[in-house]
């Protein structure tokens, strides 16, 4: 796989909003032998904003302009879903290795298509799962590795969400609910974290199967989901997602639980998770997370091009994420 041929990777950014503010493309000129030269967006007078706020000397409104920047030699990809597939095969063609937000896509299928077309070209594909990097869940990975909490039986992820009147309030501007963007609504975008963490823990998911409704009627998408899934590994799993809950039953947890002992975390909360063992009691663990939060990983990515290192998230293994949701979600009860 060609990765680059510079001493340093040189960033162009697609679709210039609000992930890349604080927790993604400052970061690319912060890490080591990284730069960001140019920005992308339709809307002329909001993409010079972000480059004059952000010191980027660069700025485009058409994306194969920005692509064929002979000092761009990196693409990463910013838009909503919908987007993701048109302008990878856009950068590949162009020979530029890709960095995609999540979701990789709308469906497995354009995953699948992400996949081909950069391997026809001969280019990296990588997506911004960054929880993978991140102090705390490299931390829990160690400790499932280590057999801290002995053999791991199963896990089970809880994500009760508040339908907030802001979101009622605000569909038309709002893509995460708009399954024609998004691919489905917040379990696409949100579930996508968890169920990527754990096939960083343990590895691929072979089985799935689930159901999904729209109970509250507020938008087209699903807004409950719930399901089981067996991994390779044979750790089985389940989930229930709801986004039209009580105030008073709101919560976030994936708990894993061995043999041995229990490890539980908030997948969207601080740095920290509680680790239980039999006989040993529960210890709370800390871990300062990054401002820029995706600077882990995107340091990764930048190591991977520059062939120091390989990158912890790629096309391939958000793939299989996309797979998983599109089995849970594709029992649609009415």
């Amino acid at each position: 796989m060609k990765k680059i041929q510079d001493t340093e990777v040189r960033w162009g950014v697609l679709g210039v909003g609000n992930v890349c503010e604080v927790k993604s493309a400052p970061a690319m000129k912060l890490v080591p032998n990284s730069k960001l030269v140019a920005v992308m967006r339709r809307n002329e007078e909001k993409v010079v904003d972000y480059a004059t706020r952000h010191g980027v000397s660069k700025w485009y409104t058409d994306a194969q302009e920005l692509i064929n920047d002979p000092e761009v030699n990196a693409i990463y990809i910013a838009t909503p879903p919908n987007a993701h597939l048109e302008l990878t095969k856009l950068a590949a063609s162009a020979g530029k290795p890709v960095y995609v937000e999540k979701p990789m896509a709308r469906t497995y299928q354009e995953c699948l298509e992400m996949i081909a077309v950069c391997e026809e070209k001969n280019v990296p594909l990588y997506v911004a799962y960054y929880r993978r990097a991140l102090p705390h869940f490299l931390k829990i990975k160690e400790l499932i590795d280590q057999g801290i909490i002995g053999e791991i039986r199963t896990v089970h992820i809880n994500l009760k969400q508040v339908l907030k009147p802001s979101i009622v309030a605000n569909l038309d501007n709002n893509w995460r609910v708009n399954p024609e963007i998004a691919g489905g609504g917040y379990f696409f975008d949100l579930a996508s974290h968890q169920l990527d963490l754990l096939d960083f823990f343990f590895g691929k998911i072979t089985q799935a199967t689930g159901f999904s409704s729209n109970q509250g009627k507020a938008y087209n998408a699903e807004d409950i989901v719930t399901g089981s899934f067996a991994f390779e590994s044979g750790v089985l799993g389940t989930g229930n997602w709801c986004f039209t809950s009580a105030e008073s039953s709101e919560i976030d947890e994936v708990s894993i639980y061995g043999n041995k002992g229990t490890i539980r975390f908030e997948t969207f909360g601080k740095g920290e998770f509680t680790l239980e063992q039999d006989n040993k009691g529960i210890e709370k663990l800390e871990f300062n997370l990054p401002k820029h939060i995706q600077e882990p990983l995107i340091n990764g990515i930048v190591e991977d091009l520059l062939g120091q290192s390989e990158s912890a998230s790629t096309g391939k293994s958000a793939a299989r994420t996309n797979w998983v949701m599109d089995e849970l979600t594709k029992n649609r009860i009415a």
